[in-house]
C-alpha cells in the first residue's frame, strides 16, 4: 500500500514538473513586452475615456502615441494644449498648438411658427424619435429636444433649455470630446473653433428645405438666398442644398454676413454690443428732451 502511495506521489511530481516546463516555454513564446512609456503617457492624460480622440479610451490613445512616436493626427480634446505639450515632452517630439474647439448647437427653434404642429408622446430619445417622427415643429432637420446629447456629455457641459427646447452648451466646461456630436441623430451639434476671445459666427440652422417651406416651420430659417456668400470677403461661406454654411477655419468674424442675412439665421457669439453712433444717440435723445421741456 505504501509503495503505491510513493509511486502516485512520484508520478504527480513528474507531471507537475513537466507542466511547469511547458507553461514556462509557452509564456516565453507568447509574452508581450510593453513599453513603460505607455504608462507615463497614460498618466498624463485626463482619464476621461471619452473617445473624442477616435480611440477606444485613454490607454488606447497612449499606445497609439508611443507606437507612432509623435502626435501627428492625434489629439486629446479634453486635455488640450497642456496635455499635448506634456506628451510631446515624453515622446521627445514637437507639437503644433491646435485651435481650441467647442460644441455648437446649430438650431434655434424660438421662432418655429410659434406653435406646435403635433405632440410627441413616446420614448424620450432623439435616436428613437428621429426614426419615426419629424418633430413637433414640423422641421425635418431640427433639434428634437429629448436630451440625448446631455446624457452623452461626461463633463456636464450641456443642459436643456426647456423654454426653447434645445440644448445649451457651457463653453467653459465643454472639452470638445465630440460625444454630443455622435449622440445627435440629426447632426444638429457641431465642433467648431472656439474663436479668438470666444467670438464665433455660424449659421444657426440646418434645414435643407427650400426657402418657402423652411420659413413655414421657422421664421429665422436659412433660405439659401446666398447674400451672405456674396458679402463674405474671405470666401468662408458656401450655399449648398438650400443651406448656407460658414467654414470656421476660414471665417475672420467680420460679421458682414450677420448684417446681410434677411432672416437672422446667422448668429454671432461673444461679441460686445454694437456702439451707438453719435447721430443715432442724438435722434434718441431728442424726444426725451422735448418731453422734459413740455413738462
Amino acid at each position: 500500500m505504501s509503495q503505491q502511495i510513493i509511486v502516485a506521489v512520484a508520478v504527480l511530481g513528474v507531471l507537475g514538473v513537466l507542466f511547469a516546463v511547458i507553461l514556462y516555454f509557452v509564456a516565453q513564446k507568447f509574452k508581450v513586452v510593453e513599453d513603460p512609456l505607455i504608462d507615463e503617457v497614460a498618466e498624463a492624460l485626463p482619464g476621461a475615456n471619452c473617445g473624442g480622440c477616435g480611440k477606444a479610451g485613454c490607454r488606447a490613445f497612449a499606445e497609439a502615441c508611443v507606437a507612432q512616436g509623435s502626435l501627428d493626427g492625434l489629439r486629446c480634446a479634453p486635455g488640450g494644449d497642456a496635455v499635448a505639450a506634456r506628451i510631446a515632452e515624453l515622446l521627445g517630439c514637437a507639437v503644433e498648438q491646435g485651435e481650441p474647439l467647442v460644441a455648437v448647437v446649430r438650431c434655434n427653434p424660438s421662432n418655429c411658427a410659434g406653435k406646435r404642429l403635433s405632440h410627441y408622446d413616446g420614448l424620450r430619445s432623439c435616436a428613437f424619435e428621429a426614426t419615426v417622427y419629424c418633430g413637433e415643429s414640423g422641421c425635418p432637420n431640427g433639434c428634437l429636444g429629448c436630451g440625448d446629447c446631455v446624457a452623452a456629455c461626461q463633463f456636464e457641459a450641456i443642459v436643456m433649455d426647456e423654454g426653447r427646447g434645445v440644448p445649451v452648451v457651457d463653453a467653459e466646461r465643454c472639452a470638445a470630446c465630440g460625444a454630443c456630436v455622435k449622440a445627435c441623430p440629426r447632426g444638429v451639434i457641431e465642433l467648431r473653433h472656439k474663436g479668438r476671445k470666444d467670438r464665433r459666427v455660424y449659421v444657426e440652422c440646418i434645414n435643407r428645405e427650400k426657402g418657402a417651406a423652411a420659413r413655414k416651420t421657422c421664421a429665422n430659417a436659412c433660405i439659401g438666398c446666398g447674400k451672405c456668400e456674396k458679402v463674405c470677403p474671405v470666401g468662408a461661406i458656401a450655399v449648398e442644398g438650400n443651406l448656407s454654411y460658414i467654414d470656421h477655419t476660414k471665417c475672420i468674424a467680420c460679421r458682414k454676413c450677420v448684417v446681410e442675412c434677411p432672416t437672422g439665421a446667422i448668429r454671432d457669439v461673444g461679441f460686445p454690443a454694437p456702439a451707438v453712433k453719435p447721430e443715432a444717440a442724438k435722434v434718441a435723445e431728442a424726444p426725451a428732451a422735448a418731453a422734459v421741456k413740455a413738462e
